[in-house]
């Protein structure tokens, strides 16, 4: 099977390199790249997690977790991308300062333990995407395995499974940041109120969801066949509340439910209106 093919070649890959250091969020795709290195490497595979306001505590907390099942060694650093207002602005590169960043925090610490790259998740069907992240990550000389190999996310999926991994089908989950439309300035605050609200609905059963924040409106996304069964089941008036006790205004539903990458779309619209000038 194809899978299983791009499986051993990763395999090949890591025993070429002999040593990793792994940019790990704790996501379905580090993660893969995280458990293979460490079953072709050993303690010579090390995960890195950056901590930022950017990332859940709660997502922290699986990568912990799963690092400790995978038995590889990890370590926790933190990133200071609020601290730019190249990123707190909110433009649309805003992920390649955030990933400038990263890079920038994790490069040095690989040089200085010897390793001669930085690893990460970054898979095949990810340049389908406006990831302008991918750039930041390229120019200081990170590598993505699974890109590499031509590993899209499905794949990710069904080599995690086939590996045995508990948690192959694990929802996305991007940093924070990408919950708010481009030109909205990013606030700590704002941050820790989307992630209250997300954990919220978590907790309420529903864990494949976005809150995309604009302006004092949490607008929360399902997948479509999802949307019927919240209205109906789901106790509005204290969600509602919740969210309010969060510091939000308004709550809506979006009718048209979940879409990753869903903000680009903005993007696209522009790019259109452009050529038509």
């Amino acid at each position: 099977m194809m899978h299983i093919k791009k499986l051993d070649q990763l395999k090949a890959l890591f025993e070429e390199m002999e040593q990793a250091l792994i940019a790990y969020s704790g996501g379905v795709d580090s993660t893969l790249v995280a458990k293979i290195a460490s079953d072709v490497l050993g303690d010579k595979a090390l995960a890195i997690t950056a901590v930022s306001p950017s990332l859940l505590p709660e997502e922290l907390e699986d990568a912990k977790i799963q690092a400790a099942t995978m038995g590889i060694r990890h370590q926790v650093v933190q990133t200071h991308e609020m601290e730019n207002p190249n990123y707190t602005s909110n433009p649309v590169n805003r992920c390649y300062f955030c990933k400038s960043e990263l890079h920038d925090t994790l490069k040095p610490l690989a040089n200085k333990l010897g390793y001669p790259y930085v690893i990460d998740g970054v898979n095949a069907d990810d340049f389908h995407d406006y990831r302008p992240g991918i750039q930041a990550a390229k120019e200081r000389g990170a590598r993505s395995p699974l890109a590499e190999v031509g590993v899209t996310k499905a794949e990710v999926r069904q080599i995690s499974q086939y590996l045995n991994l508990p948690w192959w089908d694990k929802p996305a989950q991007p940093c924070l940041s990408s919950r708010f439309p481009y030109g909205e300035e990013i606030t700590v605050k704002k941050l820790q109120r989307v992630g209250r609200a997300e954990i919220h609905l978590r907790k309420l059963g529903w864990n494949n969801l976005r809150v995309r924040s604009e302006g004092d409106t949490a607008r929360i996304e399902l997948p479509p066949e999802q949307i019927q069964k919240f209205v109906i089941n789901t106790d509005l008036e204290s969600v509602v509340s919740a969210f309010q006790e969060f510091g939000f205004i308004y709550v809506t539903l979006d009718l048209e439910g979940y879409r990753s990458g869903k903000l680009n779309q903005v993007l696209n619209q522009q790019v259109l209106q452009a050529a038509k000038k």
